[in-house]
């Protein structure tokens, strides 16, 4: 299969520092460089003045070490390696010296020197080096293959072919407006930063620090190499490593163009520069031919935090839902709502934030209606824990066959009973609707509703049916993340709720509108849909990323990498995008709801998509995917 596509493969090197040796530090560069090429790495990048360590001091000003450096660096540039590399080393410009950079793609090189320099400690490098803007346009390099003289970039953004690069060092990252913010705005889509900090919003980070072997004296480098993107670690190193030690990613371009895409500000931000960016074209090696796997970390339920994390973020959505409930249920002036319970998984997330909300607000939960409206195939388990989970609650409990009342609507527009069609399921689900409705005019009440945003980007809910409500506290709680929020509520409401909660989440998610046999679920949504964990991951990397088939296929396979299968993968995948185009006038449609996290589907907010906008892009890329399965 092909690999995932948008992608670029990066490397912090940090080799073992000589003081003040280039032609061992170059040794050691190479093997790290052969190490990048191993790797199938595109860019590498290495510590600020790595060719003869950084705590040189005086020595920077000895024309030998100079040369040494210089000479170092030119046998680097002849090395036959793939992958595009960033070096630190000091070059006298003009009769002044500078901290540099110096990028080696494509067989061109390219300078840029540090603008800002520290200026405390015993490491003052305003006593050695110049700011970067008072350098010539370009330096002579003896040695260099293909030519001695080449450009110095003050803003540089160098177009590797596959990507495009900016350069920062050190210091120029912890000034207020620092080199890196332009660049991203002049089309920089990764950074790389020889000894530098490790966040920038909308680009991939590429750190890589001074490590062992540089002097002691009154300071310790840890050697650290970290890669980030948006802000966020992909991969990093040990510190404080005795030896030479990388670090190596992959880098989502794809991701960063589509985030600065859907940026409203990004672009229009002021641009702070003295001049405009100085373009370098080279070309840097393309990804890693039969590498199918990415070297990043890629989560099967990336809508479920991880770790320390999931309590925090479970806790402020449900913040967040009860705090909307309650601001949207004094606007309307009521303290009474209505929640049709079937004792699945989404009503009961509903029950449970609305009594918790009630509580929060300390309402009388006999304001709370639950509603329990048994139809043809609705199971005891479901049943009986419905009515339980009411009673625990302390809600007011009914229960509203809605049996005769469709028995009668299907005799009014001619339905045979004895056909389980898609009219025999949303009969009911609208007489469910309409009782909820109903009761909530009724009492003066708010008609709450229970369905989530996997069901919406599915459209796996009945039009006018499940579909619509007064308020649905749930509109953008994804499947996966359900079950975390319904056992984090069942626990802080606690008693005996907490068991009949748990019995819930093993119940197997089913719409229970065909008859089953001796009271069980037979209709299971997932028989049907494929896994809620697919549709969710889908949907995340589809509105996260702009990924399409092409690339939610290979990443669904190495995320759910033995869990489901290629033919499973694919099938869930072509019934996504073929639900979440012909389903989008459900979602036209749907009711207020507060978004808890990144995806929304609303109308109203972060998705507007035409409900008659045809499939057929993504389908084929879908159809070309099983050709490639079935050879």
């Amino acid at each position: 299969m092909p690999a995932v596509s948008g992608m670029v493969r990066v490397m912090s090197a940090v080799p073992r520092v000589h003081l003040a040796d280039p032609q061992e530090n170059a040794r050691e560069i190479a093997a790290l460089l052969e190490t990048a090429d191993a790797q199938g790495a595109q860019l590498c990048v290495f510590p600020e003045l790595c060719l003869t360590g950084y705590t040189c001091a005086d020595l920077f000003l000895q024309p030998a070490l100079l040369d040494a450096a210089a000479q170092a660096f030119a046998q680097l540039a002849s090395l036959p390696v793939r992958a595009a590399f960033v070096v630190g080393l000091p070059l006298s410009i003009g009769g002044r010296l500078y901290n540099c950079a110096a990028v080696v793609c494509g067989g061109k090189v390219c300078v840029v020197p540090k603008e800002h320099l520290p200026g405390a400690g015993e490491y003052y490098e305003p006593r050695w080096f110049s700011p970067g803007h008072t350098a010539g346009d370009s330096v002579r390099i003896p040695g260099l293959p293909g030519g001695e003289l080449v450009p110095v970039l003050r803003q540089p953004v160098i177009d590797c072919g596959v990507f495009t690069l900016g350069i920062e060092i050190c210091e120029d990252l912890w000034v207020p407006q620092p080199p890196s913010a332009a660049l991203c705005q002049h089309g920089a889509l990764i950074i790389a930063n020889p000894s530098a900090g490790n966040e920038l919003v909308l680009c991939g980070y590429v750190y890589a620090g001074a490590g062992y072997g540089e002097s002691t004296t009154d300071m310790v480098f840890s050697g650290y190499a970290g890669i980030y993107e948006n802000g966020r670690l992909l991969a990093e190193n040990a510190r404080f490593a005795r030896e030479a030690s990388y670090a190596v990613a992959d880098i989502d371009l794809q991701r960063l163009r589509f985030k600065r895409r859907q940026s409203r500000t990004f672009f229009d931000a002021p641009r702070e520069t003295e001049h405009a960016a100085d373009r370098f074209a080279c070309a840097a090696p393309g990804f890693p031919e039969g590498d199918a796997r990415l070297l990043r970390f890629l989560s099967p339920t990336p809508f479920v935090p991880s770790g320390a994390e999931l309590d925090a973020r479970t806790e402020e959505i449900l913040l967040i839902q009860t705090q909307a409930l309650l601001t949207r249920m004094e606007c309307v002036h009521t303290k009474k709502a209505v929640v049709g319970v079937s004792g699945g998984l989404d009503s009961t997330l509903t029950l449970l934030a609305a009594a918790y909300a009630f509580e929060r607000a300390g309402w009388d939960k006999r304001g709370l209606i639950g509603i329990t409206m048994p139809g043809f195939g609705t199971g005891s388990r479901t049943k009986s824990n419905a009515e339980r989970l009411m009673e625990l609650i302390g809600c007011t409990a009914l229960t509203i066959p809605i049996g005769p009342a469709v028995t009668q609507h299907f005799a009014d527009i001619g339905q045979d009973p004895e056909v389980h069609d898609v009219c025999y399921e949303n009969c009911q689900a609208r007489e469910r609707t309409q009782i909820v409705m109903d009761y909530a005019n009724k009492t003066g009440a708010l008609a709450l509703g229970t369905g989530d945003l996997s069901e919406l980007a599915l459209g796996w809910c009945t039009y006018n049916g499940d579909q619509m409500s007064m308020y649905n506290m749930s509109a953008s709680v994804p499947k996966t993340l359900i079950r975390h929020l319904v056992r984090w509520v069942g626990t802080k409401l606690g008693g005996d709720i907490l068991p009949v909660v748990e019995d819930i989440l093993d119940t197997p998610i089913s719409p229970e509108l065909i008859p089953s046999r001796e009271g069980e679920i037979d209709q299971r949504t997932e028989d049907t849909l494929g896994a809620y964990a697919l549709h969710d991951f889908f949907l995340y990397h589809m509105m996260d990323s702009g990924a399409s088939p092409a690339r939610l296929f290979p990443m669904a396979r190495q995320a759910f990498d033995g869990q489901y299968g290629d033919a499973q993968i694919l099938s869930a995948l072509r019934t996504f995008v073929r639900r979440f185009f012909t389903q989008q006038f459900k979602r036209s449609a749907m009711p207020d709801g507060p978004k808890v996290g990144s995806v929304s589907l609303s109308p109203r907010g972060d998705w507007r998509m035409p409900s008659d906008a045809q499939m057929a892009v993504f389908m084929r890329e879908v159809d070309a995917l099983e050709d490639i399965l079935n050879g």
